[in-house]
């Protein structure tokens, strides 16, 4: 999954030249439309517009009931499952799993998230990384994974 979901970012930055060309506001629509299906059944993505997938294990933090988008809350039970939801297993448990199985995975789980941008929800955040990559990479900075 982990390069499958490389290999998007990777193209979605190479095809910046047509994304430019169309205007990326126009495509936020249709990009965000594709986005939602391929994550949605790929990682039950809750399309927050700002995703994190690649540093939580490729876990959609937003499908904890509480939102939590930087670790577990304290009512983790320890059958692994959501003190909310008894029955579902805690998102971040999850997280912490898959980050084990991901190239820099447990470097990344690290990283304190920003709060959500509820502006930014329903919108493509796969046009958003390819611009903000595509940003440092003119301006000489890191092109690291998000």
């Amino acid at each position: 999954m982990e390069r499958i979901y490389n290999g998007v970012e990777w193209l979605m930055i190479k095809l910046d030249p047509m994304w430019r060309a169309i205007g990326y506001e126009r495509l936020d629509r249709p990009v965000a439309a594709v986005e939602k299906a391929v994550k949605g059944l790929l990682f039950d993505c809750q399309m927050c517009g700002q995703c994190v997938l690649s540093s939580t294990g490729m876990s959609c933090p937003m499908n904890c009931p509480k939102t939590l988008r930087n670790g577990p809350c304290g009512g983790v039970r320890s059958n692994g499952n959501c003190e909310v939801k008894p029955d579902m297993r805690c998102v971040w448990v999850e997280a912490a799993r898959g980050s084990r199985k991901m190239r820099e995975g447990e470097q990344k789980i690290q990283v304190v998230q920003l709060p959500v941008d509820r502006s930014r929800e329903g919108k493509s955040s796969w046009l958003r990384e390819a611009r903000k990559k595509i940003a440092q990479q003119s301006s000489g900075g890191s092109d690291g994974n998000s």
